[in-house]
């Protein structure tokens, strides 16, 4: 059964750079959406970066933009969050999801919770000013 192994958050200034790792450990890496998360305590979980794995196609919410790239690595099952600049408000508990079923509808992976049934632990990012 497919889990999802997160790693490289932590803490960070403002103005540094971040990348996050998820790697797709014992199923089927490729023709999913997979998308990064966060959530900060009291707040909904925000997705933030979406990417195809079956084309690499990705989509980055607009208030992120510019600082968040994400990106995979098909050979490793691995796909990446890369934040530079760090900002505070990036601080939060990132995680990365699969979504449910394989392929998507129309150009982009979009970023309903609902659609993403595979969970990662989170990886927490503390961005200090």
């Amino acid at each position: 059964q497919a889990r999802l192994v997160e790693s490289g958050g932590g803490s960070a200034q403002t103005g540094g750079s971040l990348r996050l790792s998820c790697t797709v450990a014992g199923g089927i890496y490729s023709s999913y959406c997979m998308g990064w998360f966060r959530q900060i305590p009291g707040k909904e979980r925000e997705g933030v970066a979406s990417i195809d794995t079956y084309d690499g196609s990705t989509h980055v919410i607009d208030s992120v933009k510019g600082r968040f790239t994400i990106s995979q690595d098909e050979s490793k099952s691995t796909i990446y969050l890369q934040i530079n600049p760090l900002k505070p408000e990036d601080t939060a508990m990132y995680y990365c999801a699969r979504r449910a079923q394989v392929g998507r509808r129309g150009p982009i992976c979009t970023l309903e919770r609902n659609l993403y049934s595979l969970w990662g632990q989170g990886t927490q990012v503390t961005v200090s000013s």
